[in-house]
């Protein structure tokens, strides 16, 4: 499969983009990026191609759209066997995937949340994220293991990558502190380990221009809307 052509359709600051480009640095698979301006103009390609949601990521391969952050992973494991990251083991599998789901539905929502609560409601929100991290910090704690699946990166992990990068940036620029060390210490322990992984630091976006982003989003002077910020990337 080395002559295939293989494509991204991304937003630089885009968690669900970047788990993508991740898994396919993984596997080792080259690709060529194209950053798309999803909050002004869309491109043509990508209404073509993600026509249900319009929105990135989108893997393109040999022609053929594959949408959905988790479902591309899934396609890519599939494609490309080297450096696999899935367990072989179903069950192991199905777990992996449980927690992917859990992070995707449960945590990131809850995380963003938290940050944009109004005064009245920040302290049900923020209450809310604890339980969140709670359950990861439960899921780690005792492993003994660097990351959810053992000692290599799968598919969990790239699925809490906003949690292990973003979720610091949100944190500095709303004032809610969520995950600190002595309250989840498994899971600050966890985070260390993603980030200090060469090809996860050589994926992530610039610290001061999501700070930017951040800090605009929060003054309400970007272009999307609270309710649509994260979920316009997914």
């Amino acid at each position: 499969m080395a002559d295939q052509e293989v494509k991204v359709l991304g937003q630089w600051g885009s968690p669900y983009s970047r788990r993508v480009e991740l898994a396919l640095k993984l596997k080792g698979v080259p690709y060529e990026y194209v950053e798309e301006d999803v909050y002004v103009k869309k491109s043509p390609l990508l209404l073509k191609s993600n026509p249900v949601h319009k929105k990135v990521p989108v893997l393109i391969h040999n022609g053929k759209p594959t949408v959905e952050s988790l479902v591309i992973i899934e396609y890519i494991e599939e494609t490309w066997k080297a450096n696999p990251i899935l367990p072989e083991d179903p069950y192991e599998r199905a777990m992996a995937r449980f927690w992917a789901k859990y992070i995707d539905d449960k945590c990131n929502p809850a995380l963003w949340k938290a940050g944009w609560a109004e005064e009245e409601g920040r302290e049900k929100a923020v209450e809310e994220a604890f339980g969140c991290l709670e359950v990861l910090e439960n899921e780690l704690k005792g492993k003994g293991t660097r990351f959810f699946g053992g000692d290599k990166i799968g598919l969990a992990d790239i699925a809490a990558n906003f949690i292990a990068f973003w979720l610091g940036i949100w944190e500095q620029c709303s004032g809610v502190q969520l995950l600190t060390g002595d309250k989840f210490p498994s899971l600050s322990n966890w985070k260390d380990e993603f980030l200090s992984c060469s090809v996860v630091k050589e994926n992530l976006p610039p610290r001061e221009n999501l700070v930017h982003v951040f800090q605009s989003i929060l003054a309400k002077t970007f272009v999307a809307s609270k309710s649509s910020v994260l979920i316009n990337l997914k």
